[in-house]
C-alpha cells in the first residue's frame, strides 16, 4: 500500500479508535469480523458484458454510459488503483459488477452492511447504489436500492448498513422474488450516476464490513400495496415478517393495525379493525398473519373509496408504505360497459378535477418512477418502456406481473382510470427475448406484399397484448428519401404509394378499422409516426448532438409535402389507427416565410391538417422528451405543444414538473380547459375502446403463442419475401444441396446483427442477443451441414469448393446514432470487403448484404457473381435460406434506390436525373418462367394492362405489370443506364397507384 493510502487509514482509525475501544471493553470475546474485500480494483476483475463476471456500463442511450478505467493514482485508499470514469448523463447511465453465474452466489448474511471509498466531487448530487438479490443470476435477480449524497470533497469511506435498503418494485416484480432482501445468495451491486452534471467520479475497496444486527434484520412486509374490492366484499391483507439472511427471528415481533384515515367512511363505507399480531421469538422467515377488512353495500353509486390499514411494528423494519384497501368505484354511468363509448367519455370527464385530467395527458418511463405510489398520487395515464427498459428477467410472465403491478396502483385513484401502457415494438415484440422478431420496415416494403405486412402486425399485436401492452408505438410511415438517415430501415420504402400499400399492418395490429377488435387480447393501439416529414430531413441540418440528418429539417414545397410526406397518413386516418406521433424534426415549407418550425410546435399541421382536415380522431402522443426540444423556457414547452394539439406528452424523467407545468399553465389561462378536455376525451375514448376499464390487467392467455412455430412462420416467410436478388449471373442461385458451399462475413452467424437496432435494447446489438437462427445456421439446415463451410473471416483454405456465399453489411443501430458522417458511412468494412475479394477470387460467389439500406458495392460489383439486398431479416434466417436454396422463388424488389455513390445522394424514383447502381422497383426473381419475346410481347401487355385498368382489375394489373417487369430485366441484364433506370422505376411507382397501362408503356420505354 502506499504511503498517502496508509495515512487515509491511519486518519481513519483514530478517528474510530473511542469505538473500537468501547467495542473492546464490552465484548472481547465477540470482537467485529475482519471486513470482506468485494473489490479492490486492482485489475482482478474484468471489464465485461453480461452475463459474463465482470465490470461493464449501461446508460438511456450511447451517451448515457459512463467510462470506465482502472487508473492508478497515488492517494488510493486500497492498493494501487481505483476505478475512475467520467459521465455526462441525459437520461440514465451507470456501472454494474455481477458475479459469475456459473459459481455460487456470494453470502453476505454474516455482514452489517457493504462500504467503499468515494472520491468526493462536492456537486450536491445523489448517487444511488444498488444490490442484486437471488434470482437466477446479477440480471435476474432483485433489486435493494439506496443513495448518497456526494457533498463532500476528496476520498471519503462510505458505509451503508443493509438495512438502508429498499426493494425496487418499479423495476423488478416478477416471478420468484420474494421482496426480502435475503444476502445469502448476492449477485453483485450497480450504481446509478447523477443526472445533468459532466463530472469524473473514482471508487476504492469495496468490501463487507461489521456483524449482522439480529435486532435489525428483522422486516415485516405485505403482500401488495393496493387491495381493490367490490363494495361489500372483503379484502384480505398478508402481513409476514421475514429476515435478512432468513434465519427465524430472535425476538418476538408485534404488529399493531388500524383501519385510520383515507377517503372511505368507518361504519358507512367499511367496518374498522384493530388489533395487534405477534411473531414470538423463533418464528421462522417468512411467516404471515392475514388482516381482514370488511366493506359495507349501500345503494348509492360512489366513486373508488381508500381504507389505509395503518400498521406499526415493534421489533422489526415497518413496510414502506402502509398497505391501502380500495373500495372499487361502482354504479356510475362511466363503468357501464354496455353504453356508447362517447357517452362514458363524457360522464367520466364530467367528474374529473383538472389534476386528474393533467395525470392523463402525462406519460413517465416506467424505470424513471420515483415511487409506485407517484401513479396514484399524480393520476398518471401511461407507461412506457424506452428501447431497453425491461423486467428482469426479461420473459412474458415478468413483462405481465410488471404492468399489472402498475395496474394496480391506478386502482388507488378515485375513478379507477386505467393506465395505458406503450412499448416501440416496430418488428414484432422486440423488447422482449424470445419473441418474433420480424423483418425490420424496409424489408416488409421489399416484399411489395400487403398480406406480409398485415401478417407481421398481426403476430405483433397478438405477442404484444399478451405480455399486458394494449399500445405499440407503430408503424412508423416515414418516407425514407435520403439512405444517410439513421432511421432509414424503419420506412417501408422512398416512394409513399409503397409505403401506403404496406399499411395494411394497421389492421394486423388493431383489426376492424372502427376499433370494435381492439378490446381482443391479441390487438393493441397502433401509432401513426412520425408526422410529419421525418424521412425528408436535410443532410447536415440536425441540431441534435452528432446526429447529421435525423431531427434535422425537411425543407419542401407545399405541393410536395402533399403528393411525399403527408399522403401516407391519410390512408392512415381512413385505416382508423388510434394514436398519432409528431416528429423531432422541423418543417419548413418553402415560400410561406415561417421558416423551420418543430413539428410538436406545429399547431398548422397538427391541429389544422391532422385533425381538422384529414379528420383525425384519436390522440396525439409526443416522442420521447420532444417538448424539450420547443424553442423556450420549459413552461414554454408545454402550452405550446399542447395548443399545437398534442394530447398526451411522453415525459420520461419530468413527469412531477410537467404536471405542475400544465396545471400552472391551465390557472394562468394560457392552456384553455377546453383544449385539456379535449385531449383527455379522446385518451381516454382509446382505453374505454381497448377494454380497459373491464379489464386493466394482463391477459396472458395467448403467451405460449409467443416466439411460436406458428408465429416464426410468419417470420421466415417474411424475410424469404423480403430478399431482394439485384444480380445473378450464371445462374448461381439458388444453390443446389450437391454443392460444397463456403461461407463467410461477419453477418453470417450472427443473430444481433441480422435484427439489427431496435432488438432487445434501443441500438441493438452483436451477438447472441435472442433466441433464433442466423442465415449460416438455416443453410446448413437448406443445404446439409456437412456441404457447408463456414470461416467468418475467410482465413479457412478455400479449396474443393463449388460456390462462396460472403454475408456481409452493418451492425446494429438506431436514429441518429446510426446517421451516417455520426461514425457510420454507407462502405462495407475492410473485413468484409477482404472477405468478398478473398471467396469471390477463388470460386463463384454470391453475396448477401445484411443492412439496414443500400451499402457501397460498385467497386467489387464486377467480381460478384451474385448479389442479394437481404436487409435486417429478422430472428428467422431460415426464410433467407429459403430463397437461396430455391425452397422459395425470390421476389422481392427494391424499396428504395441503390446508389453508385454517396456524391449521388439523395436519389429517389422521380428525380430528374436518375442513375443508380440499381434502380427502385429492381428485383431478379428465380423459379420463375420469364415472358419470352420483346415489344410485341410488351404491346399485348401493354393493351392487357390498360384494360385490367379500366376494369378495376387490381390484382390482374399487377401480375401483367410484373411480367412487363421481368421481361425488361433479363433483356437488360447488368447494363443498367439513367435511360434505361428512370423509366424502369417511374413504372413500378405507377404500378402502385393503380396505372397499369402507363406502367407498362415506361417498361417498354426502358426495353427501348
Amino acid at each position: 500500500m502506499r504511503r498517502t493510502a496508509l495515512l487515509v487509514s491511519a486518519a481513519l482509525l483514530t478517528g474510530l479508535l473511542p469505538f473500537a475501544a468501547a467495542s473492546t471493553a464490552s465484548g472481547a470475546d465477540d470482537p467485529a469480523p475482519a471486513p470482506v474485500p468485494v473489490d479492490n480494483f486492482e485489475g482482478e476483475v474484468p471489464f465485461a458484458s453480461p452475463p459474463a463476471d465482470g465490470i461493464f456500463t449501461w446508460g438511456g442511450d450511447s451517451d448515457d454510459a459512463p467510462t470506465l478505467e482502472l487508473a492508478a493514482r497515488d492517494d488510493a485508499p486500497q492498493g494501487d488503483k481505483v476505478l475512475s470514469g467520467t459521465y455526462e448523463i441525459s437520461g440514465y447511465g451507470g456501472f454494474t459488477h455481477d458475479f459469475a453465474f456459473a459459481e455460487p452466489a456470494h453470502d453476505w448474511s454474516a455482514s452489517k452492511g457493504i462500504r467503499f471509498w468515494w472520491d468526493g466531487r462536492n456537486n450536491g448530487k445523489k448517487v444511488n447504489f444498488e444490490l442484486k438479490d437471488g434470482g437466477a443470476n446479477g440480471e435476474a435477480s432483485e433489486l435493494w436500492t439506496t443513495s448518497f449524497t456526494d457533498d463532500f470533497t476528496g476520498w471519503k469511506q462510505l458505509e451503508i448498513p443493509f438495512t438502508d435498503f429498499t426493494y425496487r418494485t418499479d423495476y423488478q416484480p416478477v416471478g420468484g422474488i420474494d421482496q426480502v432482501l435475503g444476502l445469502t445468495e448476492m449477485w453483485g451491486y450497480a450504481l446509478t450516476l447523477p443526472v445533468g452534471v459532466k463530472d469524473r467520479f473514482a471508487m476504492d475497496g469495496v468490501e463487507l464490513y461489521g456483524k449482522a444486527d439480529q435486532a435489525l434484520r428483522a422486516r415485516v412486509v405485505t403482500d401488495a400495496a393496493v387491495y381493490p374490492v367490490k363494495e361489500g366484499r372483503s379484502a384480505a391483507v398478508k402481513v409476514t415478517v421475514a429476515t435478512t439472511g432468513s434465519a427465524p427471528i430472535e425476538e418476538p415481533v408485534t404488529v399493531a393495525y388500524e383501519t385510520a384515515g383515507g377517503t372511505g367512511e368507518s361504519g358507512k363505507d367499511y367496518t374498522p379493525v384493530k388489533g395487534e399480531l405477534t411473531f414470538p421469538a423463533g418464528t421462522a422467515s417468512g411467516a404471515s398473519r392475514t388482516v381482514t377488512v370488511g366493506t359495507l353495500r349501500d345503494k348509492a353509486g360512489e366513486n373508488a373509496e381508500t381504507v389505509p390499514l395503518k400498521l406499526t411494528v415493534t421489533g422489526a423494519k415497518a413496510p414502506a408504505e402502509n398497505p391501502q384497501v380500495v373500495i372499487d368505484a361502482h354504479g356510475l354511468p362511466y363503468l357501464d360497459a354496455k353504453a356508447p363509448v362517447k357517452k362514458r367519455v363524457a360522464d367520466l370527464l364530467s367528474r374529473m378535477s383538472l389534476a386528474e385530467k393533467a395525470g392523463q395527458m402525462t406519460q413517465a418511463e416506467r424505470g424513471a418512477l420515483t415511487a409506485p405510489g407517484d401513479i396514484a398520487a399524480y393520476d398518471l395515464g401511461s407507461l412506457l418502456s424506452g428501447g431497453g427498459s425491461t423486467p428482469t428477467p426479461n420473459t412474458a410472465e415478468g413483462w405481465a406481473k410488471m404492468i399489472d403491478g402498475f395496474q394496480l396502483r391506478a386502482q388507488a385513484t378515485r375513478f379507477q382510470i386505467p393506465l395505458i401502457y406503450g412499448v416501440d415494438a416496430v418488428h414484432g415484440h422486440n423488447n422482449l427475448t424470445g419473441a418474433t422478431i420480424m423483418p425490420h420496415n424496409i424489408g416488409i416494403g421489399a416484399s411489395r406484399d400487403p398480406q406480409v405486412a398485415y401478417d407481421a402486425g398481426k403476430v405483433t399485436a397478438a405477442e404484444v397484448r399478451a405480455t399486458g401492452i394494449p399500445w405499440d408505438f407503430a408503424p412508423c410511415l416515414c418516407v425514407a428519401r435520403d439512405e444517410r438517415w439513421g432511421r432509414t430501415y424503419e420506412s417501408f420504402g422512398e416512394d409513399p404509394a409503397l409505403v401506403e400499400s404496406m399499411e395494411t399492418v394497421i389492421q394486423g395490429l388493431q383489426g376492424a378499422a372502427s376499433g370494435k377488435d381492439l378490446k381482443r387480447n391479441d390487438k393493441v393501439l397502433a401509432t401513426a409516426k412520425h408526422f410529419v416529414g421525418d424521412g425528408g430531413t436535410e443532410f447536415g441540418s440536425s441540431t441534435t448532438g452528432s446526429y447529421t440528418i435525423d431531427q434535422g429539417v425537411t425543407k419542401v414545397t407545399r405541393q410536395e409535402l402533399e403528393a411525399v410526406q403527408l399522403a401516407p397518413y391519410q390512408d392512415a386516418v381512413d385505416r382508423g389507427v388510434g394514436t398519432f406521433m409528431p416528429s423531432y424534426s422541423s418543417l419548413d415549407i418553402l415560400g410561406d416565410s415561417e421558416g423551420p418550425v418543430k413539428m410538436h410546435a406545429n399547431a398548422a399541421m397538427i391541429n389544422g391538417v391532422l385533425k381538422d382536415r384529414m379528420g383525425f380522431d384519436g390522440f396525439v402522443i409526443s416522442d420521447w422528451q420532444a417538448i424539450d426540444q420547443i424553442p423556450g423556457d420549459y413552461a414554454s414547452d408545454v402550452r405550446t405543444s399542447i395548443n399545437a394539439g398534442l394530447d398526451m406528452i411522453m415525459v420520461p424523467y419530468a413527469y412531477k414538473d410537467f404536471h405542475a407545468t400544465l396545471l400552472d399553465e391551465v390557472r394562468a389561462g394560457r392552456v384553455s380547459e377546453k383544449r385539456i378536455d379535449d385531449a383527455v376525451s379522446r385518451i381516454l375514448t382509446q382505453k374505454f375502446k381497448l377494454g380497459l376499464f373491464e379489464k386493466p390487467y394482463a391477459d396472458t392467455g395467448g403467451a405460449s403463442a409467443i416466439g411460436s412455430a406458428e408465429h416464426r412462420a410468419v417470420a421466415r416467410e417474411a424475410a424469404a419475401e423480403s430478399q431482394v436478388l439485384l444480380k445473378n449471373a450464371g445462374g448461381v442461385l439458388p444453390l443446389k444441396k450437391s454443392q460444397k458451399v463456403y461461407v463467410a462475413g461477419s453477418n453470417a452467424d450472427d443473430i444481433g446483427n441480422q435484427t439489427g437496432g431496435w432488438t432487445i435494447t434501443w441500438q441493438g446489438s452483436s451477438g447472441k442477443i435472442t433466441d433464433g437462427t442466423t442465415i449460416l445456421e438455416g443453410m446448413r439446415k437448406a443445404g446439409g451441414s456437412d456441404s457447408v463451410t463456414y470461416s467468418k473471416d475467410a482465413s479457412a483454405p478455400t479449396g474443393g469448393h463449388d460456390v462462396g456465399v460472403v454475408v456481409v453489411g452493418e451492425t446494429p443501430y438506431a436514429e441518429g446514432i446510426g446517421d451516417v458522417g455520426n461514425g457510420h458511412d454507407l462502405a462495407l468494412s475492410a473485413a468484409d470487403k477482404a472477405a468478398v475479394d478473398t471467396v469471390c477470387g477463388a470460386m463463384k460467389c454470391a453475396v448477401l448484404v445484411v443492412s439496414g439500406r443500400p451499402q457501397l458495392i460498385g467497386d467489387q460489383l464486377g467480381d460478384i457473381d451474385a448479389l442479394v439486398a437481404s436487409w435486417l431479416p429478422g430472428t428467422e434466417g431460415d426464410g433467407v435460406a429459403d430463397v437461396l436454396y430455391g425452397k422459395r422463388a425470390f421476389t422481392g424488389q427494391l424499396p428504395v434506390t441503390w446508389p453508385k455513390s454517396e456524391a449521388q445522394l439523395p436519389i429517389n424514383v422521380g428525380d430528374a436525373s436518375y442513375d443508380p447502381q440499381f434502380p427502385y422497383g429492381w428485383g431478379l426473381t428465380t423459379l420463375t418462367k420469364v415472358p419470352e419475346g420483346g415489344r410485341a410481347t410488351l404491346k399485348a401487355l401493354a393493351a392487357a394492362a390498360a384494360l385490367a385498368e379500366r376494369t378495376g382489375s387490381d390484382e390482374l394489373g399487377r401480375a401483367i405489370v410484373d411480367k412487363a417487369r421481368l421481361l425488361v430485366q433479363r433483356k437488360v441484364g447488368e447494363g443498367i443506364t439513367a435511360a434505361v433506370a428512370k423509366p424502369f422505376a417511374d413504372a413500378d411507382h405507377l404500378l402502385l397507384t393503380g396505372r397499369y397501362g402507363r406502367a407498362v408503356a415506361k417498361l417498354t420505354e426502358a426495353y427501348a
